[in-house]
This record gives structure tokens, sequence and C-alpha cells, in this order.
């Protein structure tokens, strides 16, 4: 990595992301695809919550699943030294990081790939979901 390489220079800049009225049983639904790691809330812009699956553990299906996430260690901004960021991911077993300015908007996803040697690039998102959403002859309609 080159040295000055910062977060906004390796994020995906288009995350997907959740309404604020997300349902703790529709986040569960969501976390059914195995790439999905964490859920970004988002109202008006404003990152409200990173949920994490184990955050669920208990909740209401009716509740908002947003109370049940947080921010602290799951965002990151985006001047943020990039090698540092890296190695704190590893160190904490962490593969997602949201990207927020200093209001709190959100920016980007920081995606570390399973290996841990990189990052997702839009790229391989972009890719995936094509993947994703091509239908196989054989599929039922």
């Amino acid at each position: 990595m080159a040295p000055g390489t910062v977060v906004a220079d390796a994020m995906l800049a288009r995350p997907k992301v959740c309404a604020a009225d997300l349902s703790v049983a529709a986040a569960h639904e969501l976390f059914g695809d195995d790439h999905v790691h964490s859920l970004l809330v988002v109202g008006a812009g404003v990152l409200l919550a990173v949920v994490e699956q184990a955050d669920l553990a208990g909740a209401p299906a009716e509740a908002a699943a947003r109370h049940h996430g947080r921010l602290g260690d799951r965002v990151v901004g985006p001047g943020e030294d990039m090698l540092a960021t890296w190695t704190a991911m590893l160190a904490d077993g962490r593969r997602r990081l949201a990207v927020v300015d200093e209001h709190g908007v959100l920016l980007g996803l920081l995606c570390l790939k399973r290996s841990g040697r990189g990052f997702c690039s839009q790229a391989d998102v972009d890719a995936r979901a094509r993947e994703r959403s091509a239908v196989a002859p054989w599929s039922a309609p």
C-alpha cells in the first residue's frame, strides 16, 4: 500500500443502505445472504447505526433494527490512514467499516476481503450483483 493512502481511497462509494424503519425481521432476511456482514441504517443521508447479526439476538421481530446496532468502533473517517485502519481491522476481526464524514453522513463502506489481504472494489461488488441477478435458464420464474 502506498504511503499516504487514506480510507477514502479504498472504500466502496455506493454501499447498499437500509431505511431507518428496517425491522429486525427484515434485517434477519438480509443476513441470509452470506456476503452481508453488516447493515448500514441511514436516515436523510446520515448513518444512524451499523447493525451486525449478533446485535439482533433476542430482539423482537417488529422492533426497529437501528436500535440494536451502534456506530463507535464500526465507523471510520475518510481521511484516516489506510494501513493503520487495515491493521486494526485485522486485529479486531472486523471486515466492514462504514465511512462517515464529521457530520455522520455516510460516504462509503470499507470492505475487507475474506482473505484479509485486500479490500473489495466497486467492480467486485457490481460483478457479484450481476451474477445474482442473472437467472439460469432452468430456474423457475
